[in-house]
């Protein structure tokens, strides 16, 4: 099957291996030269395991002649939808062993999603977590909804589980996998590095998400300059809150990043404050990341006494990213935590923004951090694709050393997303500092077109969240047949909520113009999520 890779030119190419940013190194040798540097320090926590590098190793050695011996083989896409277990690092190294690319899904994918990844990618295996126990109604039956996947994508030929099996007929347990394997895999024809390494989910705006091609190259460049803009050391001791196939707790440090230094990987089952809190104060745990509304959850808690007494002095930062983090919330961090907060933002098809240690606590409040690369390319454009004037606010564009050039097989979609110089459309709207440090002020999607004056979703939710009894807030458009949109805010509260009225005399106290006042407000428990735990704009959009 044609890789749906789209090149990067080759004058590109070569000055990224120039530069270094390029330098080689493939997935396939990553574990096996992290475990003979760090051996016996530990890789991995979670699931009720603890794995030295030298074990974790040697598991996705024997499962991968398992999988071998299934006649999986170099350049087989097979999807992972596993949770945060230390088995999910053992089914992704041995994959990588072999040559053959994990397609990655979230654990709250369902058929609909699985299905559309197994036919896009041609998988020719889907590996799920274990059936729940009978007591327990409230989980999800991943091996029957995956053996009805099967069932139903022509090519798909195995379906694996992890943990307890089940009963799920024709589901195959790792468990069955390795004791059947024969030793260790043979040794395996090296990849190219320019080639693609895994496959990652699109955000999914609108329909089923569009597959990213990442290859060795470009991804591992990524990790490599995150870890050190992160300043990690073999001592860190992450902690993965989020589920970590994502690309933000994958590799903006993420696992990788720990990995690539040495440091040890602490693997959260839930983001909530009791689990991740508790786990900080346990394992000693020095970085982790979470979304905004997972960060507000935990600041809550803290601040209501609720986890007050853990101990997470060794705590020395929180990454926030996967959407826009207000910046009175951000202001929150270090009174409240203890520890450092880094604002990221980026995106699976490519840039990542951080902001510095070096970078003053305003900058950090305020900004979404600035890109990795010094070759990262960044335009802010108006509709018509122009440059904007220096601070203002517009479409950002981008290209550089590990910013995809295509969607996997999606020519048509390829050509309204890429410019015909190789620019990405990301679909944010930005503003760039004189420091090269970028504002984000919103999807172009989320702005509300209200009678011809633009309102900037995010700029209002910055008020409401200033509001001492607003926990969270999300604005976004509903048609109206006079104005075209008007605003409806959701708000979710602490303790008492106030009366809509008292939150727009709020709003207009704090100098908001009143075309930017919300013409409804809604009290709600929780937003809608996505699959990664971000607020659900959409489903917000489509709540009647």
């Amino acid at each position: 099957m044609h890789s749906g890779l789209t090149p990067w030119p080759e004058n590109d190419a070569a000055r990224y291996r120039a530069a270094g940013y390029w330098n080689g190194e493939v997935f396939s040798g990553f574990l096996a030269e992290r475990a003979r540097r760090f051996g016996p320090r530990t890789a991995v926590i979670g699931g009720g395991q603890r794995w030295t590098y030298t074990e974790l190793h040697r598991r996705a050695e024997r499962l991968a002649a398992g999988f071998a011996g299934l006649g999986i083989a170099a350049g087989d896409r097979v999807v992972v939808q596993l949770p945060n277990t230390a088995e999910v690092f053992e089914v992704v190294f041995a994959l990588f062993r072999l040559g053959a690319l994990p397609v990655y899904a979230l654990p709250a994918h369902r058929a609909a999603e699985i299905g559309h990844l197994c036919a896009a990618s041609g998988a020719v295996a889907l590996v799920v977590p274990g059936a729940p126990a009978e007591s327990d109604r409230r989980s999800f039956d991943y091996p029957a909804m995956a053996v009805r996947v099967r069932e139903e994508t022509p090519g798909l030929a195995h379906v694996l589980v992890g943990g307890p099996t089940g009963a799920a007929p024709g589901a195959t347990g790792l468990d069955a996998v390795r004791a059947a394997a024969p030793g260790i895999a043979p040794p395996g024809i090296a990849p190219d590095p320019g080639g693609t390494a895994f496959l990652q989910l699109s955000g999914g705006t609108t329909g089923l998400p569009k597959l990213i091609p990442r290859t060795h190259d470009d991804y591992l460049y990524s990790v490599r300059a995150s870890a050190e803009i992160c300043e990690l050391t073999p001592d860190d001791v992450y902690l993965g809150a989020l589920p970590v196939l994502h690309n933000f707790p994958m590799s903006s440090p993420g696992f990788l990043g720990v990995l690539h230094t040495g440091g040890a990987v602490v693997l959260a089952p839930d983001p909530s404050p009791a689990t991740c809190l508790g786990l900080v104060e346990a394992e000693r745990v020095t970085v982790t990341a979470a979304v905004p509304p997972v960060a507000l959850l935990w600041l809550d808690a803290v601040e209501s006494g609720a986890q007050a007494h853990r101990d997470l002095s060794s705590l020395r930062l929180l990454q926030v990213g996967g959407a826009k983090f207000a910046a009175e919330a951000a202001r929150r961090v270090g009174p409240v935590l203890g520890c450092r907060l880094q604002q990221v933002f980026g995106m699976a098809e490519g840039l990542v923004n951080y902001t510095r240690p070096e970078d003053d606590d305003e900058t950090v409040a305020t900004t979404q951090g600035r890109p990795i690369s010094p070759d990262d390319e960044v335009r802010v454009v108006d509709s018509a694709d122009r440059d904007v004037p220096p601070g203002a606010v517009g479409h950002l564009l981008t290209r550089g050393p590990y910013t995809i050039r295509g969607y996997y097989n999606a020519p048509e979609h390829n050509a309204a997303v890429f410019t015909a110089d190789g620019f990405y459309r990301t679909g944010d709207l930005v503003r760039r500092t004189p420091t090269g440090h970028l504002v984000v002020e919103g999807r172009a999607k989320d702005q509300i077109n209200r009678g011809g004056e633009k309102i900037a979703a995010e700029e209002v939710e910055n008020h409401l969240l200033a509001h001492p009894a607003v926990h969270d807030a999300a604005v976004v458009a509903e048609p109206d047949p006079y104005l075209g949109e008007r605003s409806r805010a959701y708000v979710i509260v602490r303790g008492p909520a106030p009366a809509a009225g008292e939150l727009r005399r709020y709003l207009r106290d704090r100098g908001l113009a009143d075309y930017k006042i919300p013409d409804r407000v809604e009290f709600t428990d929780a937003f809608p999520a996505t699959a990664v735990g971000k607020t659900s704009r959409r489903g917000l959009r489509d709540t009647p």
